[in-house]
């Protein structure tokens, strides 16, 4: 396909972006937008990494053209918070110190939000539902279960 001039609302701001409509909202999102906290894993949509919220609802931005983005709203880990003011998942994240390499992270939080965004009070066996198709190579599980119980407000004995 042709490059075209395509519209996308990212992180809350309109972004005119040249590109083929076929391309990977990924690529736009690193190559033309600098946002770097969704990362290149699997390409195949399987391992979470590339993980935004498109609407509220988490979506693998590795598989998804950006024609499907428009006139939707793309929020990436940059649009959660900042560094002085976190969302309180990624501040239940630093808290609980859920990453080791940090690779997955993006897809946790990503994952852990769209969560809470429709069911505030997941119990833990939902939380690990959710998060299930996220691939964390470093073992960093308990904790990203812990922080992604923190960010809910539910107690932690649950993982003691």
């Amino acid at each position: 396909m042709t490059p075209a001039t395509i519209r996308l609302t990212v992180n809350g701001r309109a972004h005119d972006v040249a590109a083929a409509a076929d391309t990977p909202l990924l690529h736009v999102l690193r190559n033309d937008l600098a946002l770097n906290g969704p990362k290149y894993g699997c390409g195949l949509g399987e391992c979470g990494a590339c993980t935004v919220l498109i609407d509220g609802r988490a979506a693998r931005s590795c598989v998804i053209p950006i024609e499907g983005c428009i006139g939707r709203d793309v929020t990436t880990l940059e649009g959660l918070g900042s560094r002085e003011t976190p969302d309180p998942v990624q501040q239940a994240f630093i808290t609980e110190q859920a990453a080791q390499c940090g690779y997955c992270l993006n897809g946790m939080i990503m994952t852990t939000k769209a969560l809470l965004e429709i069911k505030p009070d997941p119990s833990l066996d939902e939380i690990k539902q959710a998060l299930r198709y996220n691939l964390c190579r470093c073992g960093a599980h308990v904790e990203i279960l812990r922080a992604a119980m923190r960010a809910a407000g539910n107690t932690l004995e649950a993982l003691d």
